[in-house]
């Protein structure tokens, strides 16, 4: 939990690269940013540290020593404390595939070495634009499906579904145009906007995904349609 009267601003940025000098290099630029920067060298302590500091945003190199960034990934996820904040990879590792995974496995971006400094704070900056706490106060009820934007929060017949800040940020968007279909590249446009690296796959990584937790049969739903050859609209159960 995050400290009573503790603002967001004053949270740190975790980044957890394993070359001394790279993590310094975006250690020295976040700060020059106006980030407070928590470093580190492996992935070993960091579980644990974050649950003692609330981060706003973990920077994870994927190939770390012991545990690697894609494992550090998964166990963020499964944290009921941790779930929500956003995780940004910067890896050497540049195929689509491993791209995919880390989408799969909930990241918020993906940049690839070698990387500008200035990109990277530019898209840190963007990622935490879409954090919880810029949404406005509102709930959307649409069957059984309630998704409050103020916390940032989805139940399913009454009952909580957890879900990473894009796959609230797409949830939402398609909730709140209803009965209209949205291409891949619209989405991309509107969720991801600046994450260049995000691919029209992920998004169907994330809707299969979303199906996943909300729907009662992903295999037919009845929330999240696709169009063949067009792209997904949300629709109200009949």
């Amino acid at each position: 939990m995050i400290e009573l009267g503790r603002t967001d601003s004053s949270r740190p940025v975790f980044v957890v690269e394993d070359d001394g000098d790279i993590c310094a290099l975006i250690q020295h630029h976040l700060q020059s940013a106006g980030y407070e920067v928590r470093a580190f060298l492996t992935g070993a302590s960091i579980i644990a540290r974050a649950l003692e500091e609330s981060p706003r945003l973990f920077v994870l190199d994927i190939m770390l020593p012991g545990m690697d960034g894609f494992e550090l990934c998964r166990q963020i996820r499964q944290s009921p404390s941790l779930t929500n904040t956003p995780v940004i990879f910067l890896s050497a590792r540049t195929t689509e595939s491993d791209r995919i995974q880390g989408f799969e496995l909930g990241c918020d971006d993906f940049i690839t070495k070698p990387f500008s400094p200035r990109e990277l704070v530019a898209r840190v900056s963007t990622v935490l634009r879409a954090a919880p706490e810029l949404f406005p106060p509102r709930v959307l009820k649409v069957g059984d499906l309630e998704i409050d934007c103020s916390s940032m929060t989805v139940t399913v017949e009454g009952k909580s579904v957890v879900t990473t800040v894009r796959e609230f940020r797409l949830l939402e968007y398609l909730a709140t145009h209803q009965a209209r279909v949205f291409t891949r590249d619209q989405l991309l446009a509107a969720v991801w906007k600046e994450s260049v690296s995000v691919t029209l796959r992920s998004v169907d990584v994330y809707v299969r995904r979303l199906r996943e937790k909300i729907e009662r049969d992903p295999g037919n739903p009845q929330y999240l349609k696709t169009f063949r050859g067009m792209g997904y609209r949300f629709d109200k159960p009949r």
